[in-house]
């Protein structure tokens, strides 16, 4: 997956890729603007996040035959808790998600988990429940 450009959002350079023709904005570039030193915990966080579980496990539900539903009804149901810890490779794991391609990179791989959430806001867009 080759950089295609970066963008300046609010002063900070977020990298841009193209890969199969889809559009990808890279999540560790979004994270290191909150907090640089930290941007995997940020992506964790992320990840805790109810709304993200739901919109993880639509996705999966709807382009991964071999997702695990049972295992992300179990996420959903910690999701929010304090003691609840959440990481893409757990997840990939745990779900069997179509993104778990071990030859990329982790980088790489949440990049793809990214493309998830840029999918979704272009169908709600795509449904005007939401405007651009």
């Amino acid at each position: 997956m080759a950089k295609n450009q970066k963008i300046e959002v609010k002063g900070w350079s977020i990298s841009l890729f193209k890969y199969e023709k889809e559009d990808y904005i890279s999540l560790t570039d979004i994270a290191k603007y909150k907090d640089s030193a930290h941007s995997d915990t940020i992506i964790q966080n992320w990840l805790r996040n109810r709304n993200t579980i739901e919109l993880l496990g639509f996705w999966e539900s709807i382009y991964n035959t071999n997702f695990k539903p049972l295992e992300f009804e179990g996420f959903k149901k910690q999701a929010g808790l304090n003691s609840f810890v959440l990481t893409p490779k757990r997840w990939i794991e745990a779900t069997n998600a179509v993104f778990n391609n071990q030859d990329l990179p982790q980088s790489e791989r949440l990049e793809k988990l990214n493309q998830i959430a840029i999918n979704q806001m272009k169908s709600l867009v795509n449904r005007k429940q939401i405007k651009p």
